[in-house]
């Protein structure tokens, strides 16, 4: 199964915003994995900050690190709508691009990279 890095808008200036993101972000994954891939949805990573023990830290470096790790060992980039204003999202694409892993913002376009 290819590893596919699913990429996106996170954080907002509102909870509404973040929410619908997180909403987007793991409809989308869910849609990669039912078209036979395995995705990387960092939209689940809000569980972490939730499990977190009273004096235990997770930053947002922390996540940033975990997520280009996941990033590195990806076959293909997968980058939703709405991304362009994610700062994230824009150091992620260069990330791939640098590491030659292909990067494509549309099912269509990725369902073409399946092997």
């Amino acid at each position: 199964m290819q590893r596919v890095y699913v990429a996106g808008a996170y954080s907002a200036d509102n909870v509404m915003d973040v929410l619908n993101n997180i909403r987007r972000g793991i409809k989308a994954s869910t849609e990669v994995f039912l078209s036979g891939f395995a995705p990387f949805c960092p939209w689940l990573d809000f569980h972490y900050q939730l499990m977190l023990g009273e004096n235990e830290i997770l930053t947002i470096d922390n996540y940033y690190e975990y997520s280009i790790s996941w990033l590195k060992v990806s076959d293909i980039m997968y980058v939703i709508s709405n991304w362009q204003s994610s700062k994230g999202t824009i150091e992620e694409i260069k990330f791939a691009n640098e590491e030659r892993i292909p990067v494509v913002y549309s099912m269509q376009e990725l369902k073409k990279l399946k092997i």
